[in-house]
């Protein structure tokens, strides 16, 4: 049964008023995948009545005022996308097409969408009852932030969209606590991965420099920054304030880690795996094809590449979810009407870090003068992918299942260092679990560039192509890399991009179609990179290409063959090409 969405649903439960309503961007799919969905089940199953209001149309209460009025908050989410990346490319131009809504036709989601709802709300229900924001949007937009599109540091997005509170991360944790605590009707400050505003900061926490000191100088934005995302492990961080005018943003410490067995919890809760018919009656929705049958195996990423948010929203400590636990969804699966024994995927946002963490880390946190990847694999991080191999192959010999995919990004530096098992789960993917093509991102080739992106260097690529290929020959598979690149990334030049294309050429004996542009979005290095204009860990200047048409430049030039360059023999002079009869 999915969480009611109407004013019908509530009544057919029996419910005269609705203690949380959930209003998106996202359409309603229930999936573990939708960060919705799993809110609104962990709420459910914690006793609450919940609703979910999916892309509401804002110029009237029609949708907004369909479930009535909440008795204890209202949650407010952009989607699973910041809204202004759903909405616009790298370049600028408005997105034709939406995933997440029905018809694919990028017409219902908002530009800055969590602001919109929260006024639509306070619009249509007066003196309401407490405002709470959360999802990505709101998570990377916590703090004094650099907003490429408006170019401005902006406030901290609980401020600008006038609401309550804003809880960020994956918050299943957090959520509960906040819902008991206003069940109760006492003060929720003391929750971890809380966001509030005071008119007087708590004496123990660490103040930032002010939102207007971060408007006036880059240098203060750059020393605010290093300092949020320094107190980002919720073993050492501390609490956290910035002043925005005459009143504060207070951030507590991120949640702890989840346990195996909550992580696990939270994956066992009824998902319908479906669209809500309220809102497929007339179309399906893309982004349904892609996560129904897939697997979240494990959450967070200590790989922190420069231009990534997910070390800020899920965290450095990787999660993982128990075999049992994962198994069972699998062959849950099978009972699904819709389910033709392929499973899409099986992993989390690196396929590869399931089951592997540093005990250190998880005892004291992560170091603060050191990465667990970067620029090399700490020999505290114990690399090993028998845990993976094992997985995979009871998920391969569950009645029902015909295909396990292994979709998600992997990190094949990991495999390389992995010098027991690495090759023995290369050949499991290459005999298994990859459909045609294996993709990976190495964004770059010149040491330059790769530093500043916080990617391992060329040579891993080299070496892990040579060892595909030996692997795919002695397996008799047909099957390719799929290489990822990024151009205008902070401290890539024109020049740059040449050197990739020739390193393409050489080394990977093709040039690679997947080229995008770099997108700053908020809370990551590199967004921190493009805003000042240097280095943010030796204060040195560094290029960074913010004209949109030299940016399509940098992308193009490394796109276009060149006729000097073209992969064609070139033609015998005197010779023309016969004419189809």
């Amino acid at each position: 049964m999915f969480l009611p969405t109407t004013a019908q649903e509530v009544a057919q439960r029996g419910w005269k008023q609705l203690d949380i309503i959930l209003v998106s961007g996202d359409t309603y799919i229930d999936s573990p995948y939708i960060g919705i969905s799993v809110l609104g089940r962990v709420l459910e199953h914690a006793g609450y009545k919940v609703g979910i209001i999916a892309q509401p149309d804002t110029k009237s209460n029609t949708d907004i005022g369909r479930l009535g009025e909440p008795r204890l908050f209202w949650g407010v989410s952009g989607g699973s996308v910041d809204s202004m990346v759903a909405n616009y490319t790298a370049s600028g131009k408005r997105r034709k097409e939406d995933d997440y809504t029905p018809g694919g036709s990028n017409n219902r989601r908002p530009d800055r969408a969590v602001i919109v709802y929260a006024n639509c709300i306070r619009r249509y229900f007066k003196n309401t009852v407490p405002i709470v924001l959360g999802g990505i949007e709101a998570s990377l937009r916590r703090m004094a932030h650099y907003d490429v599109w408006s170019n401005s540091i902006r406030r901290s997005l609980l401020f600008d969209a006038k609401a309550d509170y804003l809880l960020y991360g994956m918050a299943e944790r957090s959520i509960q606590e906040l819902a008991a605590a206003l069940d109760k009707n006492r003060p929720p400050l003391d929750i971890r991965g809380l966001c509030y505003k005071t008119a007087t900061p708590p004496d123990q926490a660490v103040q930032l420099p002010s939102h207007e000191d971060c408007q006036k100088n880059k240098d203060a934005f750059s020393r605010c920054f290093a300092i949020f995302y320094a107190n980002n492990d919720p073993l050492t961080a501390k609490l956290l304030c910035q002043a925005h005018g005459n009143q504060y943003l207070v951030h507590t410490p991120p949640p702890l880690p989840l346990s195996t067995r909550e992580l696990d919890h939270i994956h066992d809760l009824p998902y319908e795996r479906s669209l809500h018919p309220f809102y497929g009656k007339d179309a399906s929705v893309r982004a349904l094809d892609t996560i129904r049958f897939g697997i979240t195996t494990h959450r967070g990423c200590y790989g922190e590449c420069n231009f990534c948010a997910i070390a800020v929203h899920q965290g450095r400590t990787v999660q993982s979810r128990s075999e049992t636990s994962i198994l069972k969804e699998a062959r849950a699966f099978t009972q699904h009407r819709a389910f033709k024994g392929i499973i899409s995927d099986v992993g989390g946002p690196t396929a590869n870090m399931y089951g592997i963490e540093c005990s250190k880390k998880i005892q004291q946190g992560s170091c603060s003068d050191k990465r667990c990847l970067f620029p090399e694999r700490c020999p505290a991080m114990p690399i090993h992918h028998k845990k993976q191999i094992s997985l995979l192959r009871k998920l391969r010999a569950l009645p029902g299942i015909k295909r396990v995919f292994v979709a998600s990004g992997i990190r094949y530096d990991m495999i390389l260092e992995d010098r027991s098992h690495g090759l023995a789960y290369l050949k499991e993917l290459v005999r298994h679990h990859i459909s045609g093509q294996m993709k990976i991102a190495p964004e770059h080739s010149t040491p330059e560039v790769l530093k500043a992106m916080g990617k391992p260097g060329a040579e891993s690529l080299i070496s892990y192509r040579k060892l595909f290929q030996q692997v795919v020959q002695d397996e008799k598979q047909q099957l390719f890399l799929t290489y990822y690149m990024i151009a205008a990334h902070p401290g890539c030049k024109i020049e740059h991009m040449r050197e990739l294309k020739k390193f393409s050429r050489r080394e990977l004996r093709l040039l690679p179609r997947q080229v995008q542009i770099f997108t700053p979005t908020p809370s990551t290095w590199s967004t921190l990179m493009y805003w000042t204009e240097k280095d943010p860990w030796s204060g040195r200047q560094l290029f960074v290409e913010k004209n949109t048409s030299r940016k399509e430049h940098q992308k193009n030039t490394f796109l276009s063959p060149g006729p000097q360059q073209s992969d064609r023999k070139p033609r015998r002079p005197g010779k023309t090409r016969k004419k189809n009869a």
